[in-house]
């Protein structure tokens, strides 16, 4: 028996409780920072779209910053809040989101949502990019070109809510698969790259002649 089964049969003898998101969590709606009040330094900020282009799941810095002015006028994300875009243009990036770890609290853009909750973040994080959450969330958008999930239907998403010692368990063991997928992907990529090179260097060797000379018969 693996340490999660023991974990699931000492702590959930009657089975994995699932409770709505609204039980366990408060949902927020992000404030109205734009592009055009980045800095090069100043407090943190997150954008909604660059959840779907510059972030992996979790996060403890930004890439952009807002001035301290600006920074008064906005909401706030905390140590362990996850923050998730609720608009997009196709049904497959919305919803995305990010677990924010850093200790300094970050700006958020509009477009979407601050969970914050008492649950491990990374757990929850894994959760909201199962097929299970994507299932739910499709019931939940509305729009057509501009798609939208509004936080406050966010409420009523079910999730498994284990003890926090499983929690913390199946987080270990999906830590442990993304960083050998990532050691793995890094390996592939350097073969790659030298078989790349090795098939340059024989593709011109092999047709590279010498040019014949002399003008004998």
């Amino acid at each position: 028996m693996s340490r999660l089964e023991e974990l699931i049969a000492e702590l959930c003898p009657d089975g994995v409780e699932y409770k709505k998101l609204g039980e366990i969590a408060t949902i927020s709606r992000g404030g109205n920072l734009q592009k055009k009040d980045f800095r090069s330094e100043g407090v943190p900020c997150i954008h909604y779209g660059q959840i779907y282009t510059r972030y992996g799941l979790f996060a403890d810095r930004t890439f952009t910053f807002i001035s301290e002015e600006c920074a008064k006028k906005q909401k706030l994300a905390c140590l362990n809040d996850i923050v998730m875009a609720v608009t997009s243009e196709n049904i497959e990036d919305i919803c995305k989101c990010v677990a924010w770890l850093g200790n300094e609290a970050v700006a958020v853009s509009g477009h979407t949502a601050i969970i914050h909750h008492s649950q491990n973040t990374k757990y929850l994080t894994y959760y909201f990019h199962t097929e299970m959450f994507a299932a739910q969330k499709r019931k939940l958008v509305h729009g057509t070109k501009v798609m939208e999930v509004t936080p406050d239907t966010l409420n009523t998403v079910v999730i498994p809510v284990p003890p926090l010692p499983v929690q913390r368990e199946i987080v270990r063991i999906l830590d442990n698969f993304s960083e050998r997928t990532a050691e793995l992907t890094e390996q592939l990529t350097a073969e790659l790259t030298a078989r790349r090179k090795q098939y340059e260097y024989y593709r011109d060797k092999l047709l590279t002649f010498d040019v014949l000379g002399g003008g004998g018969k």
